[in-house]
């Protein structure tokens, strides 16, 4: 049976008063630097506390909350989330019950789960590497980073997988298949997008790329989509030659398309050379370390 436009924005509107009011009954008045009173009935917070730490007239809360037919502003539910302690995907949710798009978080896709420095480092002699759904390079192990110049020194807002794929040839070299590589990698992008076509820092990676680069500008308008998949693929090493590797996506979260792409050699002789690469490199970093401390001992 089909539902009718009504009754899907109403029962939206449903979903949405029943959300928030949960979200509510759940902090206490200490959570928000209130004090807490002996009186109190209500669980959680009152309405009252809400609509005024979140700057909003008490009756149009009252209303959000018995589902009446209001439309907030984005600017009005970002307060509300701040108030009642939105994590994330609580965040998405409410924009998602008000039937309007997210608006991006800043500094989200930029903070490193804690373990994961040194869970990149466990992956030795592996290339592994942290990126988002966007394909920003968050995070790196030292095998990773051999493949290409001075990684550390690209800025951060070039440091993305599809940008330096276009745009620099250092980048391009390790690519020995480039023209499959950035195929699938167009694809799964612009999959990836259709969930953040309202956020501006994808749209304005679109519109650098196809400002300088006409190969993007060609792929991006056949309008290809791939999901993202392990796969194989060949790359070239400044000091080890072409390596072929096996390469495992391994996601830390859903809503925000965070994951590890760890390579696994594919051949046994990837798998020595990156071996002996780690070692040499380790070695070399011993041997720093104990000249540094016999320098500091004179």
């Amino acid at each position: 049976m089909e539902v009718s436009t009504v009754e899907a924005l109403g029962t939206r509107r449903e979903e949405l008063a029943a959300f928030v009011r949960s979200r509510r009954e759940r902090l206490r008045p200490e959570d928000v630097g209130l004090p807490r009173s002996r009186r109190r009935r209500t669980p959680g917070l009152r309405r009252e506390e809400v609509a005024q730490l979140a700057g909003v007239g008490l009756t149009w809360y009252t209303w959000l909350e018995q589902g009446r037919e209001i439309n907030p502003s984005p600017q009005v539910l970002e307060s509300i989330a701040r108030t009642l302690r939105f994590d994330v995907h609580e965040r998405d949710h409410l924009y998602a019950l008000a039937g309007l798009p997210a608006a991006p978080v800043e500094d989200e896709c930029s903070t490193l789960y804690p373990t994961v420095p040194a869970l990149l480092a466990s992956l030795e002699p592996n290339p592994a590497v942290l990126m988002n759904a966007r394909w920003d390079l968050l995070a790196y192990n030292d095998t990773y980073k051999s493949f290409f110049p001075d990684l550390d020194a690209i800025p951060p807002e070039e440091r993305n997988g599809v940008w330096l794929s276009f745009t620099d040839p250092e980048w391009q070299r390790v690519l020995v298949d480039w023209d499959e590589t950035v195929g699938r990698m167009v694809g799964e992008f612009r999959t990836a997008m259709a969930e953040h076509l309202d956020d501006p820092s994808w749209r304005s990676l679109v519109e650098r790329l196809l400002d300088v680069s006409p190969e993007f500008a060609a792929r991006w308008a056949q309008r290809d989509v791939r999901r993202v998949e392990s796969a194989r693929k060949r790359a070239r090493h400044p000091e080890l030659g072409v390596l072929t590797v096996d390469y495992t996506n391994l996601w830390l979260d859903c809503g925000l398309g965070r994951r590890i792409v760890v390579f696994t050699p594919a051949d046994e002789s990837t798998g020595r050379r990156l071996a002996e690469l780690h070692a040499s490199r380790r070695q070399s970093a011993l041997s720093a370390g104990a000249f540094a401390r016999t320098a500091n001992a004179d």
